[in-house]
């Protein structure tokens, strides 16, 4: 009975001194978690914008104060705009270039990669660094080579420029998967050194599948930055059915102060297959990124 009352005693007093923890807690978790609400919605608040100036006249988007919900609001503007100009086309072949670009990405990035994680050959570290030492160079050093090398080759209003690249690497994306793989244990590949596998079977059988949260980054991150690019198209193309989403929305900044409310109609419908793509891989991502920087 003794012993009983005792760990019942024990058992009271360490649910008090959680309780107090969890007081003493509470105050810096409500703080913590006001300024990740007020932070969200400051970084949304552009989003919102875009959003409800869509559904907006052309003169009620300058309006001040702004009206945040617009009565009654533009749906109109939706169908008008995408149909000002072939949006469709232009949708259709950006799709083209973020889905080449990817694939070129992941092949060559991949690749390299592996060759720096894993592969022993001499000055390997050299080669290394000095690829990473290119990610210094701004692009505007290069823009002006690359454009008479492409010119040279006649693939000016063609979407070679913008697509070859990708296939023969990214700084950025070797040194992301490098470091994913060399946290990966030897183990696995010495397995299937073992059952007679070469280099580019352990790499496409063993290393990739487990690589998921990597390439998921690296497919992320190229995506983006092909869809919303508009210095390379404005390069290289020229001819409208060639023209990419980004190039695109530039005809509503026309004369009489541009078309403001179509542009954000097209520039609202434009952003959504992006948002998609990191809500249904924000988890793979995410990890891709934490587990890229566990091994040096």
């Amino acid at each position: 009975m003794i012993t009983r009352s005792s760990a019942q005693r024990r058992v009271e007093a360490a649910t008090r001194t959680r309780s107090r923890i969890k007081w003493r807690r509470l105050p810096a978790q409500v703080l913590t978690y006001t300024v990740l609400i007020v932070g969200s919605l400051v970084m949304l608040m552009p989003l919102f914008w875009m959003a409800s100036s869509s559904l907006k006249s052309n003169y009620d988007v300058f309006t001040f104060p702004p009206v945040w919900i617009p009565q009654p609001p533009q749906w109109a503007n939706y169908p008008a705009a995408l149909t000002f100009l072939p949006f469709f086309d232009f949708f259709k072949n950006t799709m083209f270039i973020a889905v080449s670009t990817t694939i070129g990405s992941l092949l060559s990035n991949t690749l390299v990669a592996y060759a720096f994680a894993r592969l022993e050959a001499k000055g390997r570290e050299v080669l290394f660094y000095l690829a990473l030492s290119t990610l210094m160079l701004p692009y505007a050093v290069v823009m002006i080579p690359q454009f008479v090398i492409f010119s040279k080759l006649g693939w000016v209003n063609t979407f070679a420029p913008l697509v070859v690249p990708s296939f023969f690497g990214n700084p950025f994306y070797i040194f992301l998967l490098r470091q994913f793989f060399l946290g990966i244990p030897r183990e696995l590949e010495d397995a299937a050194a073992l059952d007679g596998a070469g280099v580019l079977q352990t790499i496409f059988r063993v290393i990739l599948p487990v690589s998921v949260p990597a390439l998921v980054t690296v497919v992320i991150f190229q995506i983006q930055m092909t869809w919303n690019d508009f210095l390379g198209p404005l390069l290289y193309l020229s001819k409208e059915s060639l023209f990419t989403v980004s190039l695109g929305l530039q005809y509503f900044l026309g004369e009489d102060g541009g078309a403001w409310h179509w542009l954000m109609a097209v520039s609202t419908v434009a952003i959504v297959p992006v948002m998609l793509m990191f809500f249904f891989a924000q988890r793979l991502f995410i990890r891709g990124i934490v587990m890229t920087g566990l091994k040096g």
